[in-house]
């Protein structure tokens, strides 16, 4: 994420792989630095073509036949072939002057990819509720491998404030309250483990970045299964002890209107 000058927040560089390859937003894949070794090319020709499409993050949406190359590890013969496909499947878009981007099949893909997640209509009306009476930025992630990623939010209204956009991918290393929560459910490690046990929800103040606290709890459905984590996040000022538990209650019961627990089911175990 970012943080600018400004009031508001914005959300941080992010890339996509499960969801994302379908979304337009790839799992970064940085260039290698002058002194490193060189990335092993991809076997497969399926593999080759994902590659590619890992190269693209946000903050390189469009990237020139040169840096494919770089980020890859192929050789250019072998690129514009596959580029070649991939432009004529709307994966990726050529521009005139020769640099590439993302195509629009992936949107298309992406897509389908949330409406997979039935639990989103029901979900989203929570995240609502939830906004509503904290006042501040609420979001749902779930885990992917070793990051998390956003599949609804709702931003706050306040002009100083955490922004979050939907496929936003993060590090579960990188800390916050959801990392530790969909840690601690999909069987990682996490120090907050005894606090999640005990208390049912995690609670970060700074973790990840300046002046920002987070409160994430659980969200199962209610056949018992672990859909991912519910997180209120704000300006560390607003969000002290007494509102982030407040923002737990509050949660809870939007949640609950919606069938949804925030308590893990008696046979669940890690």
């Amino acid at each position: 994420m970012r943080s600018t000058p400004a009031a508001k927040k914005t959300a941080e560089p992010s890339s996509a792989r499960g969801a994302a390859r379908a979304a337009a937003a790839a799992a970064p894949i940085t260039a290698p630095a002058a002194d490193s070794e060189p990335p092993r090319p991809p076997s497969g020709v399926l593999e080759r073509g994902l590659s590619i499409l890992e190269c693209f993050t946000e903050d390189r949406l469009r990237l020139q036949l040169r840096e494919l190359a770089e980020c890859t590890g192929l050789d250019k013969a072998t690129l514009l072939r596959l580029l070649g496909v991939l432009v004529r499947a709307r994966m990726v878009h050529r521009f005139d002057n020769g640099s590439y981007a993302p195509g629009p099949a992936l949107l298309h893909m992406g897509m389908l990819y949330r409406r997979t997640f039935d639990v989103g209509s029901r979900l989203q009306p929570a995240l609502q509720e939830v906004m509503r009476h904290t006042g501040e930025t609420v979001a749902f992630y779930v885990r992917d491998g070793d990051e998390r990623v956003c599949l609804y939010r709702e931003n706050s209204s306040n002009e100083l404030r955490h922004h979050v956009e939907v496929g936003m991918r993060l590090k579960l290393s990188a800390g916050g309250s959801s990392s530790h929560v969909l840690r601690y459910f999909t069987g990682g490690n996490t120090p907050q483990a005894a606090n999640i046990a005990r208390d049912g929800f995690a609670i970060t103040r700074e973790e990840r970045l300046p002046q920002i606290a987070s409160v994430a709890v659980p969200v199962f459905d209610g056949d018992g299964v672990f859909q991912g984590a519910l997180v209120v996040i704000g300006i560390a000022s607003r969000q002290n002890a007494t509102a982030q538990r407040k923002a737990v209650q509050v949660a809870r019961q939007a949640l609950a209107q919606q069938g949804f627990n925030t308590s893990a089911p008696k046979e669940w175990s890690r």
